[in-house]
């Protein structure tokens, strides 16, 4: 053998290695990519956040408009109504919550301060044993880190207030986005299924069509378990007359919109009110109950609605969660789940070869897509 042919072979990368390499950069390059998405539309999310919740709620009431236009009523119309009557109902949750607060948020009160007696004549009598002295020094130090940090408060109120009007600005964007997206949703996907290659239009519409119909009955059957949850807890509460009953059956339908931990937080919500307003042991009743409901839609109404809807292991749901939560806090963990099983909706789809009825996306017939992209309004 010669020197050359030695040399070669001492030098010659294994296979393993080669394959490796070639995995590597592409996950390097996907992870930078995908990186570079996230933190632009976070960048964003004054557009984005309400442009996906509009698709969210128009996934819920596109059914609505499709009955309207069924029967006679114009889209425009019809898309129209139901958005009003959304926003009407929003408006009325608000309302009920408000009036919950303004006639109730009293007695609450008088329950804390005397919650508080309670503690303060446990600290005496009870084993920390402290005098009235020590009691009063505790509360003055408290009363001076409250009134030490006004300006602290000052500056936080200052960024609630922005946060306040950032949030009625993505509240309108969300509505007027939702109006659009019910009207003319077809042609909307049609003008962007438009922008792929000819080639590849088909499968991208077959699968935006597969997405669609996930998303769809998932959002649907989520709306259907968080009422189940709200009416469940909220029933519980006013059974043992526990304060703010409906304001806590409000929290808990919009909690119940996260998987597995949303309906649970928001529970646990009841049960510091009726620990604070009723004392332990109406607490305890009420965290029995809320387990009951969670217990009921755990094992009862998630498998039946849900059925292969997400078709995600546990695991993955509480992974895809916490992923969101860290990338794009409480609103990154409510589209976290949805977003989630459209992507394997998707995948399953392309890998399957299926075809799906592209009839009906958002409501109207798709057009033809070998056309070139028409130009923007």
């Amino acid at each position: 053998m010669s020197s050359e042919s030695r040399g070669a072979g001492r030098y010659e990368i294994p296979i393993g290695v080669e394959i490796a390499a070639a995995w590597a950069w592409r996950l390097v390059l996907l992870g930078a990519a995908g990186y570079l998405l996230i933190r632009v539309l976070g960048y964003f999310s004054e557009v984005t956040v309400p442009i996906a919740i509009a698709a969210l709620l128009a996934a819920l009431t596109v059914g609505a408009v499709d009955w309207l236009a069924r029967h006679g009523v114009p889209r425009l119309a019809a898309a129209l109504t139901v958005v009003l009557g959304l926003l009407l109902t929003v408006i009325g949750l608000i309302g009920v919550v408000g009036q919950q607060l303004s006639t109730q948020f009293d007695d609450l009160r008088d329950s804390v301060i005397q919650g508080i007696d309670q503690v303060q004549n446990w600290a005496r009598t009870g084993p920390l044993d402290l005098s009235d002295r020590q009691l009063d020094n505790w509360i003055d130090r408290l009363e001076k880190a409250i009134s030490s940090s006004d300006s602290a408060i000052f500056s936080q109120a200052t960024e609630v207030g922005v946060q306040i009007g950032h949030f009625v600005a993505g509240f309108l964007v969300t509505f007027f986005t939702l109006f659009f997206f019910l009207y003319e949703g077809a042609r909307i996907w049609g003008w962007i299924v438009r922008l792929f290659p000819r080639v590849a239009r088909e499968r991208v519409d077959s699968s935006g069509h597969a997405a669609w119909g996930s998303l769809t009955a998932f959002v649907r059957a989520t709306v259907l378990v968080a009422l189940a949850d709200a009416v469940g807890i909220a029933g519980v509460a006013l059974i043992l007359q526990v304060p703010l009953a409906a304001a806590i059956g409000v929290l808990v339908f919009l909690g119940a919109f996260i998987p597995i931990i949303g309906a649970t937080l928001s529970g646990l919500v009841a049960v510091l009110v009726a620990l604070v307003a009723q004392g332990p042991v109406a607490a305890l009743v009420m965290l029995a109950g809320v387990i009951a409901v969670q217990q009921i839609e755990a094992h009862v109404l998630q498998p039946f609605l849900m059925g292969h809807i997400v078709a995600l292991h546990p695991l993955a749901i509480l992974l895809v969660i916490a992923t969101g939560l860290v990338a794009g806090g409480i609103v990154g963990a409510l589209l976290a789940v949805p977003l989630a099983a459209c992507v394997n909706t998707i995948v399953r789809h392309l890998a399957s070869g299926d075809s799906p009825d592209t009839d009906g996306l958002l409501g109207e017939e798709s057009r033809d897509l070998g056309d070139p992209p028409p130009a923007p309004a």
